[in-house]
């Protein structure tokens, strides 16, 4: 194989030359990178989610001591939401079934949660308190289950009566239970309450406590029992029927894949059942399976044959097919 080669200073045109221009990479590449960042910001500034501010206990407390007093009252006579959820965290209930089939009741309870130890009385046992708070512990866990339901009984009748107001509460034998929930109060308005059922909860499987924790389960069980989750899950259009599991926080539209779960909360029989979610994951199960199947399903496998939509996609491919025959 020859080289061809061209001599220095010859006008002669290079043939294997196919052309050049002046280059700036250095002036090209910080014109690129401006304009990037210039999109990037306008982008986030138009496009961007709210920043809202995290939901605490401590933001709770301080915001609605009432409400918060009456949900841990409620956590300590076994009444809230949390206490009857059933499985996981207890035999309080079966849980939610597909048929006659009690799924979660199947799986058994694999996360135990006892909401009076968990929610007042380890919080309460786990810093040093006033005389006064750790005598009235002392108090109600000397005291048998009888008695500490008559107290509970008593202070969540005068709480309801007092419209959840603690100053209007009339006087009464309440045992050891206001002065419990009263150290209960003043511990989550410090913030040290999230801080406690967030290392509970980190080492409550049985797991070592590390500085790392992953398990919110019971500052958000705690949250969910009380009034104030809910407020502001309506306010930021998350509840089910704002189409919230698809929601970003703020009225966006969110993420779109989760819109074929998210419209079977909006209709009967799945908005009304207390078994919606698995109703919801039952149906989702089937329709997946059905679209994963469906080459071998005789019958729907031969609708595009009888529904031929493909021949209009395609129109200039057989058209051109048809000119050439």
């Amino acid at each position: 194989m020859r080289l061809r080669t061209r001599r220095l200073g010859s006008t002669e045109p290079d043939p294997y030359s196919f052309g050049s221009r002046p280059y700036d990479l250095v002036k090209e590449f910080v014109l690129a990178l401006a304009a990037v960042v210039v999109l990037t910001v306008a982008l986030a500034a138009v496009f961007s989610s709210p920043d809202v501010k995290p939901m605490t206990i401590a933001s709770w407390a301080n915001a609605d001591p009432g409400d918060f007093t009456t949900t841990a009252l409620a956590e300590l006579d076994g009444s809230s939401d949390t206490a009857g959820y059933g499985p996981p965290y207890n035999t309080a209930s079966d849980g939610q079934k597909l048929g006659p089939l009690a799924l979660a009741k199947a799986a058994g309870v694999t996360h135990p949660i006892d909401t009076a130890e968990a929610f007042v009385v380890r919080p309460l046992e786990s810093v040093p308190q006033s005389p006064v708070v750790a005598d009235a512990l002392h108090t109600w866990t000397s005291a048998g289950p009888d008695q500490q339901t008559k107290w509970t009984d008593a202070y969540s009748d005068a709480l309801t009566k007092a419209d959840g107001d603690l100053s209007k509460i009339a006087p009464g034998d309440y045992g050891p239970v206001p002065t419990m929930l009263a150290g209960l109060t003043y511990q989550a308005q410090n913030g040290s309450l999230d801080s406690e059922l967030l290392a509970e909860g980190g080492s409550g499987s049985g797991s070592e406590s590390s500085f790392y924790h992953s398990d919110y389960t019971l500052p958000l069980s705690f949250l969910a029992d009380g009034s104030d989750l809910s407020a502001q899950a309506e306010t930021q259009h998350l509840t089910g029927t704002q189409w919230g599991m698809m929601n970003e926080v703020g009225d966006f539209p969110g993420q779109v894949w989760l819109a074929p779960f998210t419209f079977w909360y909006q209709i009967s029989p799945y908005k009304t059942s207390d078994n919606g979610d698995v109703l919801v994951w039952g149906t989702m199960a089937v329709l997946s399976a059905i679209l994963l199947f469906l080459p071998f399903i005789p019958g729907l496998r031969s609708i595009p044959r009888f529904v031929p939509v493909y021949r209009l996609i395609w129109r200039d491919h057989y058209r051109s097919q048809a000119e050439q025959e």
